[in-house]
């Protein structure tokens, strides 16, 4: 199933494509891993400086060009799966990212889905979609930097007159459920560091491509029993989130793109930019931030956050990929909510 996006109204992409099988795909779908490098600049690469924490930079903070030891391999770059975290103060702070450089650090979340105790009914439940549902979130972070839950699309609340806006029906259960996906929550999630590696790319891009996302695999609460699988025919864990907060000095000439699947969300100075929420197929969106910088209120020369939220709902497939020439001037930042 296939889909075009416009961009802030100004660049469009168009989702992966699938066969369906006998009934809806439920969370993600598509080719995945074959599309063009996008949006091509010239921002100049990306440069890494360690934020204010304890993530060091590696030598002279300069470009890797290889993948670092340790990391596993993706279709473009790879990632770590770093160390567990346990809540606000608990002094699990990784110690540092030895080569920071084109290496940015998040947080990963596992779930496990159900209605059960423990358990989060907005992943592997039967919520599904194809396409994009904007308007899960709304157009700024709340005072934690986390996205404000609309309740739009929310199971129970839907009728008949709510199918033009909410084409594939419910794609959430509750705000108290949303609110845990980034937010560290006792017996629900178990909370990790991931270091992604972007690899430089001869048109001056960084890239992260994985056509097969499982950062938690074997790890967590384990992997989401059969029958759920991926289409490389193994068990996978499906239910988890992805969280990255970095800055970037504004240039004037960069782009972003994201590709995949499930929700992804993504915030600069604040402002949605990215806005490809619900379960669905991969998709993509281009941000020229040049193009948008008085909608994102940027002005060249001057440094914003970027935030980046993402959620893995829903076998059979997990796309996860970025392209960019910002220059970001941290390594990312840990939450507070697991700092």
């Amino acid at each position: 199933m296939g889909a075009c996006l416009g961009v802030l109204a100004l660049i469009s992409g168009c989702a992966g494509t699938k066969a369906s099988g006998s009934g809806p795909i439920r969370g993600s779908g598509g080719a995945g891993g074959s599309s063009s490098t996008p949006g091509a600049g010239s921002g100049g690469g990306i440069q890494f400086i360690p934020p204010a924490d304890n993530v060091e930079a590696g030598p002279e903070a300069g470009v890797i060009e290889n993948l670092p030891m340790g990391f596993t391999a993706t279709d473009v770059g790879g990632f770590q799966l770093g160390e567990p975290l346990s809540g606000p103060n608990a002094g699990t702070v990784p110690d540092g990212n030895a080569t920071c450089a084109n290496v940015l650090l998040g947080v990963v979340r596992d779930f496990v889905g159900g209605t059960g105790a423990g358990q989060n009914p907005d992943f592997q439940g039967d919520l599904f979609g194809m396409m994009p549902t904007p308007g899960l979130v709304g157009p700024t972070l709340d005072a934690s930097q986390k996205p404000t839950y609309t309740g739009k699309c929310e199971k129970g609340s839907m009728n008949a007159s709510m199918s033009t806006v909410c084409p594939f029906f419910a794609e959430t259960t509750s705000k108290a459920h949303f609110d845990q996906w980034y937010n560290y929550t006792e017996g629900v999630n178990l909370p990790f560091i991931i270091r992604f590696f972007f690899k430089p790319q001869a048109n001056g891009l960084f890239t992260f491509q994985s056509s097969n996302f499982f950062p938690l695999d074997g790890a967590g609460f384990g992997n989401t029993p059969a029958p759920a699988h991926g289409l490389d025919g193994s068990l996978h864990n499906f239910s988890f989130t992805t969280e990255l907060h970095t800055q970037f000095k504004f240039a004037g000439t960069e782009t972003f793109t994201f590709t995949g699947d499930d929700d992804i969300w993504v915030f600069i100075n604040g402002h949605l930019a990215v806005d490809l929420g619900g379960l669905h197929a991969p998709a993509m969106k281009i941000v020229d931030l040049a193009a948008s910088a008085a909608s994102l209120g940027l002005s060249v020369g001057s440094t914003y956050d970027l935030d980046l939220f993402h959620a893995e709902r829903h076998d059979y497939e997990s796309n996860f990929r970025i392209d960019t020439n910002l220059s970001f001037v941290n390594c990312g930042t840990v939450p507070e909510d697991v700092n």
